[in-house]
């Protein structure tokens, strides 16, 4: 059950920008402490939002996770959690590899840690335990080897690239659309 009212603290934050004007932005907040959250703190963390939309970006696209494959609501939030808990284990290895090569973590690509252990399971599963512990240090050296620059303030457009496929939609069950080929051939 929601409350009746909320205590709301309005902050007008000034963003600023080298090379820009200040952007000013209102922030309504529950955390009402003045001191134990200051006002230049909020302008931090407005900046920093960009990672966040980052991580969301390259959770959907990298992981293939931009259309779901199943049918029912059910299996869609299965699938969903199914992503949501590979891209954990994916940037707990990166940030495991960035602590250990002198990297910050949002310096890894994502894919690039998808690729890289993608590649490695065979050599993983038929090594000793002796070799496997200098085989999973090759690996997390080659997922600290896959950075991404630093980019302040980048901007990128917001469009759709998804483009549509040569060919029909199927709009029949599988069985019948090759029961209709077989005919037609």
């Amino acid at each position: 059950m929601l409350p009746a009212t909320i205590d709301l603290r309005a902050l007008r934050v000034l963003v600023p920008q080298r090379g820009f004007r200040p952007r000013v932005v209102l922030v309504a907040t529950t955390l009402l402490d003045a001191q134990g959250d200051p006002k230049e703190d909020w302008a931090g963390l407005y900046r920093a939002r960009w990672h966040a939309e980052l991580a969301l970006r390259s959770l959907k696209q990298t992981m293939q996770m931009d259309v779901l494959r199943c049918k029912t609501p059910a299996m869609g939030r299965k699938e969903s959690w199914g992503h949501l808990l590979l891209d954990t284990l994916l940037r707990a290895a990166m940030a495991q590899a960035a602590l250990g090569h002198g990297v910050r973590p949002r310096q890894g690509r994502l894919q690039g840690a998808r690729q890289t252990l993608a590649a490695f399971p065979s050599q993983l599963a038929q090594r000793s335990s002796t070799t496997r512990e200098q085989t999973v240090h090759a690996v997390l050296k080659a997922i600290a080897s896959h950075r991404v620059g630093t980019r302040p303030d980048r901007y990128e457009p917001r469009v759709g690239k998804r483009r549509p496929k040569p060919y029909p939609l199927m709009r029949v069950p599988r069985q019948q659309a090759r029961a209709r080929l077989a005919a037609a051939a």
